[in-house]
């Protein structure tokens, strides 16, 4: 008679059949004292991805999970890494991306006495940007808390969350396997009201169209242009968008429609039905006076998000998830043989004979825009160059063009950090690269060294202006001068780059732009390039 061995389970083995049964074997982090015990026999068929900054690992993980379409685990530290990765996962707020955040927490019988590195109120520090903050009462019910946080972070508005579990959790004995539910993640809007929406847009005469990021994120690219196309219904490009949801090439697209009172409504005057989907009503950057909409335009606003839906200032809204609600939408409208809109005069701005030195920004995009691959993702986070991308550069394609939702920079380097790691796990392998401004660059400059020890082939354009433009743009519109800290001298990025393991090099002419950017994408690199271009600062349009 043969003995049996008695296999002791724990709350440690039995949370990581849980995240192994639902796909989160891809942890993001860095480590700290009180997450050591979680991350204890880390199993062969996980991957542990080292960034060497708390906020850089929430982006990284955010990109990541904005690349899957599937939620995504950073582990934090404590309430100190909680408190470093606070500005991204605002952004992974803004951005609905579906992130269980995980962070430690000390021994719970020192607890009582506030010992080093204790987070007595866990739960509280995140909110309100995460969907659900909790603190398991009992080690045993740590399998359960994931599998909540799961169904959450993924259940539309897509978002993050937050567990704080203490580091003596994870050595308790556990009966298995954790309980494992499904859920859906989809609902349609109601049947009723769309059709009298589908009514008003068929009846008017002259609608607009504004898709927001989250109608790509729901992948409703192309339901998006099948109802514009229906409709022959001109479409405007969102305020700030983090994702684009429409071809910019389109013989319907119409432009961005602006960041201000003022812009937005004077763009829209003229139609008398403007219908957004998947973005807010609006959002808003610079102060400029103006009515929400002119009179005689309506708003109908179609969003997942109630509290998006609560906070619009005018129009009438549908709750329902975007890609159905689009799909559905374009089936009950009348295509009432209206007259396509004018396309947009697209005249690039001239260019000076001779090279300017240093180059503009217009004259570095009209380069990358000649050099630009098909197919590639673009990052990117030079604030005040955004619009010379959307002139040079239009995005499309979905799931090409990402940038931060919040207004916090220091994101993008990272995130194309975790979307690089996403696509090459999904199989794909488009080219991602970064167009980030020196400051923003800054920010988050240590993540190069994991994308260098993933051998990442992402290459980065730098542009180094010596100052934070944007910030001087805005305070010329808001006549504040003589504000300090906006000019950014001494950086050798070149140097920085080299020293995390990228190849980098300094260029100041279009002709060595584009030699190096297309050596760095031929060159079958196994790690990253960073191109750093001297350009002018220039006044950025807000």
């Amino acid at each position: 008679m043969t003995a049996q061995t008695n296999i002791k389970t724990t709350v440690h083995s039995v949370t990581y059949d849980l995240l192994r049964s639902l796909g989160l074997t891809t942890i993001f982090g860095n480590p700290g004292s009180t997450e050591e015990t979680f991350l204890a026999d880390f199993p062969d068929d996980f991957t542990y991805v080292l960034a060497l900054q708390e906020a850089s690992a929430v982006a990284m993980a955010d990109g990541y999970a904005q690349a899957t379409r599937h939620p995504t685990l950073v582990n934090l530290h404590s309430h100190a890494g909680l408190g470093n990765g606070m500005g991204n996962i605002v952004n992974a707020s803004q951005g609905h991306t579906p992130l269980i955040v995980l962070a430690g927490n000390q021994h719970r019988e020192m607890m009582i006495g506030d010992p080093y590195l204790s987070n007595p109120d866990a739960p509280v520090m995140p909110r309100p940007w995460v969907k659900w903050a909790y603190e398991p009462y009992r080690a045993e019910d740590v399998p359960e808390a994931f599998m909540r946080a799961y169904v959450t972070a993924l259940q539309p508005p897509a978002g993050p969350v937050f567990l704080s579990v203490p580091l003596d959790d994870w050595n308790q004995p556990l009966e298995g396997p954790a309980v494992r539910r499904q859920f859906s993640t989809g609902f349609a809007p109601d049947a009723e009201r769309l059709r009298h929406f589908a009514q008003r847009i068929t009846d008017s005469d002259r609608p607009a169209l504004v898709f927001g990021p989250d109608v790509d994120r729901a992948g409703g690219w192309d339901a998006a242009v099948a109802l514009a196309e229906k409709l022959n219904a001109g479409v405007y490009g969102t305020p700030l968008p983090d994702r684009v949801s429409f071809p910019e090439d389109h013989p319907l697209y119409q432009g961005p429609i602006g960041e201000s009172l003022k812009s937005i409504s004077d763009t829209l005057a003229g139609h008398d039905v403007v219908v957004v989907i998947g973005a807010q009503v609006f959002r808003y950057y610079a102060y400029e006076a103006g009515e929400v909409l002119a009179p005689g335009t309506d708003l109908l606003h179609i969003t997942h998000d109630p509290r998006v839906a609560a906070a619009a200032r005018v129009g009438d809204s549908i709750l329902g998830e975007l890609r159905q609600s689009t799909e559905m939408l374009t089936e009950l409208v009348g295509a009432n043989g209206r007259d396509k809109p004018k396309p947009l005069a697209r005249q690039h701005p001239k260019l000076p004979k001779k090279e300017s030195s240093p180059l503009t920004p217009d004259e570095v995009y009209a380069a990358l825009a000649e050099v630009r691959p098909e197919h590639a993702v673009l990052v990117n986070e030079s604030t005040s160059t955004m619009e010379q991308h959307q002139e040079w550069l239009p995005t499309v394609e979905p799931d090409a063009n990402y940038a931060t939702p919040s207004g916090g920079i220091g994101w993008a380097l990272p995130a194309s950090v975790g979307i690089a790691l996403g696509d090459r796990d999904r199989g794909d392998h488009r080219p991602v690269i970064g167009l980030i401004g020196d400051g923003s660059l800054e920010y988050s400059i240590q993540s190069l060294w994991t994308a260098a020890q993933h051998k990442l082939p992402n290459v980065y354009v730098a542009m180094r202006n010596g100052e934070y433009a944007v910030l001087k743009s805005f305070g010329e519109l808001e006549h504040t001068p003589g504000v300090p800290g906006l000019d950014l001298p001494g950086l050798d990025i070149a140097s920085l780059a080299r020293g995390f393991g990228c190849a980098a090099v300094d260029v100041t002419t279009t002709a060595e732009l584009k030699a190096e950017f297309t050596k760095a994408l031929s060159s079958n690199s196994d790690r990253p390039t960073v191109i750093v271009v001297t350009t002018q600062p220039e006044h950025a349009s807000l």
